[in-house]
Formats: structure tokens, C-alpha cells, sequence
């Protein structure tokens, strides 16, 4: 009976982070919708009805305005990470809904490419503030039990903008779209505005009476006396409190500034060595940039379904995937998912790009089709397990609490300039190596990754902050 009423006191407790993980990524599905809107979108704008006074959009009016993304990002993340510092991280998440909601805005007034690739550029900025703030947010208020599964919303969220946007342009057409989806901007603000500032951002401005505030907020005690609490909410309460000791012997606030001497301390090397580590492994898996050949693969493997069909099953793949992801990151813990996703994911490239070249050497494959699209499918499904979704999670984690924000606008700007090196150089390696040269490489990379995580990487699972960095 008291191990019952233990676990109903713990889904208690941590029922209003969930609340501000859900409300939060509300604005993520927006930004997945911008990556997924071309899928279909391109068919209408590059077609003799295009709707633009300069006509049809020409390849490379679709590169740009695709890439630009990336750029936004790049601004973004350094942006409102800066912002997160300043004004904390719940205000630079509610300034992302201001550009997400111009983006979508802009769209359907678009009357030249020029006009797109500014509206998408403004997308691209609420994705930087989305993979920049939303970590570091939920990193900051979650319990160790459930920090694993609120940091996977993010990709999960972006997954289903997605689909949705994949699924909305099969039965509307560009503008329709972007008029639907511009509405979850304003649903975000609506349900994020009535969260609280993260405890740990109010301890660190020495605001700490707000802080417990919110402490008491996200684990669902507010009405219960300090001396009631359990041993670890009480520990939690102290270290809030602490701030205040340093004051009073003297200590100056400006001295919680960061600065480059706090990068250059051993752990915190470490943490910014396997943080960047990752990020190349996700970048360098192929995933995100081979995601624009989805209907060249499907082509190629002489499938019979339609671009926009392919696109939305290759979606809806991705989105289980992440899902999975959120069910098993608690279970089986980050360093093994991480593993197997990118062994995986270099399994599976290899069958593609075995099939591919089977083909260049003019040998008869007609029997064996099926498996670039089996391989591709199964790649994107395992990529969504780890290397695509689970590095943003383990960044926050492993990131010592004074540099974290700093650290994660450092990285994730790392991030969005290898996003566009990557899909800018897939044309020119494919000219170079052909398909299966330039999906061998991807492999070669995914391996890499694997043995990267595998001989660095340390298990956050369940795992304090303070145990996480000891470890490092």
C-alpha cells in the first residue's frame, strides 16, 4: 500500500513539468512544419500554375529557399540563447512565437522567391530558439527521473509538425497550409505564458524567493512546509538557497558571469569535446540531408507511390521512431541507444549503397528494389531512436550549470553550419562519388559516431547533474 501510494505521490509530483514540456515544444511542432512544408509545397510553386508573379520556382529558388532554414537557425540559436541569459528562459521562448508566427504570415503574400526565403528565414530563427532555449529549459526544471523522456519531446514534437505538414499539403495546397499552421504559434503563447521561470535561472540571478517559488511550482508542492518535504526536495531547496550564502560572504553577483576561464576548466572541456562530438555524428549520419532525396530514393527503387505519399510514410516512420525513443530513453539509458542507432543507421546505408552500386555495375536488381526503400526506412526509424533525437538531451546533461546556456549557443551554432555544409554538399560528393560512394561515406561517418559514444561517452540515466559532471 505505502509503494502505491509512493508512486501516485511521484506522478504527482512531476505532473506540472510535463505540463511545461508539452507547452513549451508546442512551438517545436511549429518549427517542424516549416521543414516538412517544402515536401509538397515545391510541386505547386515549381509548377506551370505556380501562384508567384516570377513564375515557377527553379531548382535552385528551391535550394535557397530550403537552406535558408539553416541560416535562421544559425541566427536564431545565438539570439535567443543570448535572450535566455538576459531575460530568462521562459521570456526568450515566448519571443520565439514572434518570428514562427511572422514566418507563416509571410508565406501565403509571397510573391517571389526573395519573399519565401524571408519567411522561411524567420522559421529558421524560432528552430534556433527552439533546439537552443527548449533543452537547456527542461533541463533546468526536470527531475532526474523524467529529465530523459521531457528532452525527447523536443525532436518528437518536430516530428509530428512534420507529418503535419506532409499530411495538410497532400489536401491543401502551399498558402492553405501555412495559414494552419501559423495558428499553433498562437496557441503556444496561450498555454506557455502561464509557466514559471526555471529554479535554477532565478537562483543564478539571486532572485531566490521566486526560485523557490517555482521549485515548489514544477514539483507540485506549494503548499506543503519546507520541513515536511523529502530529503532530496529539501536538498534541492538548499542549493537554491546557496546563492544567498555567497552573498553574504561578500561574493559579487557579476561574478556569476561567464567568461573563458570557465571553459578552459577540465570538465567543462570534456563536456564541450563530447558535446561536439555528437553533433558531428548527428550531422555526419547523413539522416537530416539525405531526408531531400526521400522521393529520389523511392524513384530510384521503382516504387509506385507518389512523392507526397513517400514523403508522408518516411514522417510517419520518423515519427514512431522518436516516440520510441521517449519509451525506452528511461529504460535502457542514452549511451545504448545512442549506440545502436548509429550501428544501425551504418547497416543500413550499407544496403543502400550496396544496391546502388550493384546497379552502376549494370548487374540486374529488379528482384532486390525493395531494399533501398526497406533500408531507408528502417534508417530514418533507428536514427529517430538516438543520434538524431538524444544529443540535444545529453548536452543539457552534461553541461556544467554556469556555461550550459553559453556552451548549447556555441554548439548549436556548430549544429546549424554543418546542417547546411551537409545539404549543400550531398550534390557535389553525389556528381563526385555517385549515390553509393556518398552514402558508403555517410556510413563510414555513422561508425565513427559509434565508436566516438562508446569509448567517451558517459550514462546520464537517472543520474544527478552533480554525479554527471563527476564522472566526466
Amino acid at each position: 500500500m505505502d509503494k502505491v501510494k509512493s508512486t501516485m505521490e511521484t506522478k504527482g509530483d512531476v505532473k506540472f513539468q510535463y505540463l511545461a514540456a508539452i507547452f513549451v515544444n508546442i512551438v517545436s511542432i511549429s518549427f517542424g512544419a516549416y521543414c516538412g512544408w517544402p515536401s509538397s509545397s515545391f510541386l505547386e510553386l515549381s509548377s506551370d500554375a505556380s501562384p508567384l508573379e516570377t513564375g515557377p520556382l527553379t531548382k535552385q529558388d528551391q535550394g535557397n529557399v530550403a537552406s535558408v532554414l539553416c541560416l535562421g537557425g544559425l541566427v536564431g540559436n545565438v539570439f535567443f540563447l543570448w535572450l535566455a541569459e538576459k531575460i530568462g528562459r521562459r521570456q526568450s521562448m515566448l519571443w520565439v512565437a514572434l518570428p514562427s508566427l511572422l514566418g507563416w504570415i509571410g508565406i501565403p503574400y509571397a510573391r517571389n522567391p526573395n519573399h519565401l526565403i524571408a519567411a522561411r528565414f524567420l522559421g529558421g530563427m524560432a528552430g534556433g530558439g527552439c533546439f537552443g532555449v527548449i533543452p537547456v529549459y527542461t533541463a533546468e526544471l526536470a527531475e532526474d527521473s523524467v529529465r530523459g523522456i521531457l528532452g525527447t519531446l523536443l525532436v518528437l514534437s518536430c516530428n509530428m509538425g512534420v507529418v503535419t505538414a506532409f499530411v495538410l499539403g497532400y489536401y491543401f495546397n502551399y498558402a492553405t497550409v501555412a495559414w494552419i499552421v501559423s495558428v499553433l504559434s498562437l496557441v503556444f503563447l496561450v498555454c506557455f505564458w502561464f509557466m514559471p521561470e526555471t529554479p535554477q535561472h532565478l537562483a543564478q540571478k539571486h532572485k531566490l524567493q521566486e526560485a523557490e517559488h517555482a521549485l515548489r511550482y514544477y514539483r507540485n508542492i506549494r503548499a506543503r512546509p519546507s520541513k515536511e518535504l523529502s530529503e532530496q526536495l529539501q536538498l534541492e531547496l538548499h542549493k537554491l538557497r546557496a546563492p544567498e550564502k555567497a552573498d553574504e560572504a561578500g561574493d559579487d553577483i557579476a561574478d556569476s558571469a561567464v567568461t573563458w576561464s570557465d571553459f578552459a576548466d577540465r570538465k567543462a572541456r570534456k563536456a564541450c569535446f563530447i558535446g561536439l562530438g555528437l553533433l558531428a555524428a548527428n550531422q555526419g549520419c547523413g539522416c537530416f540531408a539525405m531526408l531531400n532525396y526521400t522521393a529520389l530514393i523511392f524513384e530510384k527503387s521503382g516504387s509506385s507511390l507518389s512523392p507526397t505519399v513517400s514523403a508522408i510514410i518516411v514522417g510517419f516512420i520518423q515519427l514512431v521512431g522518436s516516440y520510441v525513443s521517449t519509451l525506452l530513453v528511461e529504460r535502457a539509458g542514452r549511451k545504448l541507444l545512442l549506440l545502436v542507432s548509429a550501428v544501425g543507421i551504418c547497416l543500413s546505408q550499407v544496403v543502400m549503397a550496396s544496391h546502388s552500386y550493384l546497379k552502376v555495375l549494370g548487374y540486374d536488381t529488379a528482384g532486390l528494389d525493395w531494399g533501398p526503400i526497406a533500408a531507408f526506412s528502417f534508417m530514418l526509424f533507428i536514427a529517430s531512436w538516438g543520434l538524431l533525437t538524444l544529443p540535444f538531451l545529453v548536452i543539457s546533461e552534461i553541461m556544467p550549470p554556469k556555461i550550459r546556456s553559453t556552451a548549447s549557443m556555441l554548439l548549436m551554432s556548430i549544429l546549424w553550419l554543418l546542417s547546411m555544409l551537409t545539404i549543400k554538399l550531398i550534390p557535389l560528393l553525389t556528381a563526385a562519388w555517385g549515390m553509393h560512394g556518398t552514402v558508403l561515406f555517410f556510413a563510414g561517418c555513422s561508425l565513427a559516431g559509434a565508436l566516438f559514444i562508446a569509448i567517451f561517452l558517459p550514462e546520464t540515466r537517472g543520474k544527478t547533474i552533480e554525479t554527471i559532471l563527476a564522472s566526466l
